[in-house]
């Protein structure tokens, strides 16, 4: 279930609001005024987040390329990229 809370919990409560965003691995939804105002989650949630948005982003451009043409990699070629790769990022 959501954590809601008001806006001023932020400052009244930022140690108890900060652990349960790390801790649960969820965001807090602050209101203000009783209308959702902001979000706040942990930098690794975010970060996580950022990562799958980027990678879902790459399978929907890959998708749509996939339907314009018919060209394709074997997976010898594919497993050999991922191989260069690695090796450069080392």
């Amino acid at each position: 279930m959501p954590q809601i809370r008001p806006v001023s919990d932020l400052r009244n409560n930022f140690a108890e609001i900060s652990r349960i965003v790390h801790e649960s691995r969820a965001p807090v939804f602050l209101t203000k005024n009783g209308f959702g105002d902001m979000v706040v989650m942990s930098m690794a949630q975010y970060e996580k987040q950022q990562l799958d948005a980027d990678v879902f982003y790459k399978l929907k451009v890959a998708e749509a390329e996939a339907k314009t043409t018919t060209f394709r990699h074997t997976h010898a070629e594919v497993m050999d990229g991922v191989r260069k790769r690695i090796q450069n990022a080392r």
